[in-house]
């Protein structure tokens, strides 16, 4: 009998999964936070009336220890059809987008990450993003990161035993399990979003393995700074460092994944060579799923069934048909033509830039930031990318990271505080656009030194890119074995 020679990713692989057989088997670790509590003291029995029955979740009479009935349905509702816009939406976005040689690679891309990023919810990416911080060699570091007290999801049940509802204080309405579950569709997209600047040219095993890391050490701390409940930026912190307004992700989603897009990029190089979208009704259809999911997106970012939700749903539309109109128009007038790519590319870039603000802005501000998503998106996907000569293959720098940081200064302009809460510049508030840019510049700067140095060990292990004979003969056949006919 005889053996192939391991390969380095092989052998990672297993030294991995010996550590995490080592880290599962510490006790002190996996149970410390499920340990059953002391018995309390016996005391006499009160004889005073009747017993009264106490109603618990394991109740026949489920819905009385649903925290919200309504609230709980719409946010199922949302974490579905944002879960959607992963896969299928995205898959197909992208997969149109890409020769046919390289479709069977980039949707799998979408549903492997789907599957990677979803264990690792369960071991520590929530509890890392979500939960409360505590010390680190004797500092506080919860406006950094927070805490391992859900590692596994442990413990996630004990407050709706009690009839509690969600403890982070952005979802007081709805159990934890459904916002585990809505806050994990988000770093499932993020992940995925990333990859359209390397199609047609990394490494699948390389993929998974930055995916993961970079879940763990740049995804979890800056969602903990915009939305776990001690983090720096959280606007409904009052202890945050600075009040930086990001209702559904413009800065943790858009501008984070773009940028760790462009590292991407900008690290593999060039593609040897390329080819116009392969189809673009698949894209088209991407585009679509995109857009109805997006308002789980937004709308489920309020957390509630209420009026801030139906304002965000209204300029979420709003914004999205007006980039995508405008981005048809732009490119009709500078290239003759108007493209169906075009204006799939538009709306999405409107999607984008509503994001950080579509808790915060009215109709008419969604109108501009909608007409301002695609004036820059376009520029970022043509101009931008040409002058620096980069190989950013499906754009996902030049509309969700220009897109992403485009809503986010915007949001501190047009924000209403009759719609948010919080005031922009329009309403004489011109310090909430420095503190825009400055949440901006924060993840910009933590994301490209994180990203690269986990490029650069992945490089060095395992590689990054494929061989130049595989690029030519095509990424579905050469490393999965099938190809679309």
């Amino acid at each position: 009998m005889t053996f192939k020679k391991p390969t380095r990713a092989g052998l990672a692989a297993v030294v991995i999964a010996v550590l995490l057989g080592i880290f599962l088997s510490v006790p002190s670790f996996t149970h410390s936070y499920a340990q059953e509590p002391a018995p309390a003291a016996e005391s006499a029995p009160d004889n005073s009336g009747p017993a009264v029955e106490t109603l618990s979740c394991d109740s026949k009479v489920q819905k009385e220890c649903s925290p919200n009935s309504g609230d709980t349905a719409w946010m199922m509702t949302s974490m579905a059809i944002v879960l959607m816009m992963t896969v299928p939406g995205l898959a197909l976005f992208y997969g149109g987008m890409v020769r046919k040689k390289n479709v069977g690679d980039t949707v799998m891309t979408s549903f492997a990450i789907t599957c990677l990023i979803s264990i690792l919810w369960l071991f520590v990416t929530y509890s890392l993003a979500f939960r409360e911080g505590g010390e680190i060699f004797g500092t506080d570091m919860g406006w950094f990161i927070g805490g391992f007290d859900r590692a596994f999801l442990q413990g996630i049940m004990s407050d709706i035993a009690n009839n509690k509802g969600n403890p982070n204080s952005l979802a007081p309405t709805i159990p934890e399990t459904v916002y585990s579950m809505f806050q994990l569709t988000f770093a499932i997209i993020t992940a995925a979003l990333i990859f359209g600047s390397t199609a047609e040219r990394m490494k699948f095993s390389a993929m998974l393995w930055f995916t993961g890391l970079w879940a763990v050490f740049v995804y979890s701390p800056i969602a903990h700074w915009v939305w776990g409940p001690d983090g720096m930026f959280n606007w409904s912190n009052p202890h945050a460092f600075l009040n930086v307004l990001d209702f559904a992700g413009g800065t943790v989603v858009h501008v984070n994944s773009g940028i760790a897009g462009l590292m991407c990029a900008l690290m593999l190089g060039k593609r040897k060579d390329t080819g116009p979208a392969h189809n673009m009704v698949l894209t088209l259809i991407g585009a679509s799923l995109l857009w109805v999911g997006w308002f789980g997106f937004n709308a489920g970012s309020a957390v509630t069934a209420g009026l801030q939700a139906g304002m965000a749903m209204l300029v979420t539309h709003t914004a999205t048909a007006t980039a995508g109109f405008t981005w048809m128009m732009i490119e009709w007038f500078l290239k003759g033509k108007p493209t169906v790519i075009g204006i799939c590319s538009g709306a999405v870039a409107g999607l984008v830039a509503i994001t950080p603000a579509s808790g915060f802005v009215g109709p008419m501000g969604s109108f501009w930031i909608g007409v301002a998503a695609a004036f820059v998106c376009y520029w970022g996907c043509t101009g931008l990318k040409h002058t620096f000569g980069y190989d950013d293959a499906l754009d996902t720098f030049g509309v969700h990271g220009v897109g992403g940081a485009t809503g986010a200064i915007l949001t501190g302009v047009f924000a209403v505080t009759e719609y948010g809460g919080n005031a922009g510049l329009l309403e004489g508030n011109p310090m909430q656009v420095v503190y825009q840019a400055i949440g901006v510049g924060t993840v910009v700067v933590y994301d490209v030194v994180v990203t690269l140095i986990i490029l650069k060990i992945i490089d060095i292990f395992i590689g990054l890119r494929v061989s130049p004979e595989i690029e030519q003969e095509g990424l579905d056949i050469a490393l999965h074995g099938e190809a679309v006919q």
